[in-house]
């Protein structure tokens, strides 16, 4: 082992940085708990936006939120260092390079946290359609995001594979008992619900890509809202809802239980 390896496997084990971890982990739920529930109301005729600005949003109005948005930042900032800390740990080119991308992910929503708590706000569906738009104005950005379109329903068949497989159980630590059987079915059903959104989303950047037009990139919010002008479409959006929470139950079990 490395000197760089020692230093980083010890503060990876130090108390505090773990326990942020678990903020960290607790944010990723509640904000899909959050955005779910958007999400299923907008199923039934409701309005919101179902997207993690929305749903941080959601967490400023009410009494007290504001803490819990600066605490929220706190953790996916830890998350995302936890990340790199991981990174350097892990053995395998494949595995540092997931772990890497997961710190740009939290490290991003720590972004957009920090924004909405400074009351800058973020409108995550027009801040797509606006990078959308430029990149369909700069020569071969039609091909950029189409491939950014493409990768993004990689991912999604990736969280659709990790569901319906179980794959995710193998990087889940949790002790041997009832509440760890429950959280595997959470997982497998909230994986497979955000894999579909994922594969939504991307489908609708490489519509944008193809037909050349921006709104139709507008993000997880845009992309859950065009389901309800479907046939059988509010039902659809309604299972997915009840998914991403199902999703966001899981993170916040695991957020408590989970061996770190």
């Amino acid at each position: 082992m490395t000197a760089p390896t020692r230093t980083a496997s010890r503060a990876e084990r130090n108390p505090a940085v773990r326990a942020l971890a678990r903020v960290g982990l607790a944010t990723i739920g509640l904000l899909h708990i959050l955005i779910g529930g958007i999400a299923l109301a907008i199923a039934f005729g409701g309005t919101g936006d179902a997207d993690q600005s929305g749903a941080l949003q959601a967490i400023v109005a009410v009494p007290g939120g504001l803490f819990v948005v600066w605490l929220c930042v706190a953790g996916l900032i830890v998350l995302a260092l936890w990340q790199i800390l991981v990174a350097v740990t892990v053995q395998g080119a494949g595995k540092r390079l997931t772990e890497l991308g997961k710190c740009v992910v939290y490290g991003f929503l720590a972004g957009v946290a920090a924004s909405i708590a400074l009351g800058g706000g973020h409108d995550a569906s027009s801040s797509e359609k606006t990078m959308s738009a430029r990149l369909l104005a700069m020569p071969g950005g039609v091909f950029v995001l189409a491939l950014v379109g493409l990768g993004i329903v990689a991912g999604g068949i990736v969280f659709l594979r990790n569901g319906i497989t179980h794959r995710f159980e193998r990087d889940l630590r949790l002790p041997p008992n009832a509440i760890a059987g429950i959280t595997t079915t959470l997982g497998r059903v909230g994986y497979i619900a955000k894999g579909i959104a994922l594969v939504l989303v991307g489908g609708l950047v490489v519509t944008g890509a193809i037909t050349y037009d921006p709104q139709k990139a507008g993000g997880l919010d845009g992309s859950l809202k065009a389901l309800v002008g479907l046939p059988f479409g509010p039902v659809l959006l309604a299972l997915i809802a009840l998914g991403l929470i199902a999703y966001g139950v899981f993170w916040l079990v695991r957020s408590v239980a989970a061996r770190l």
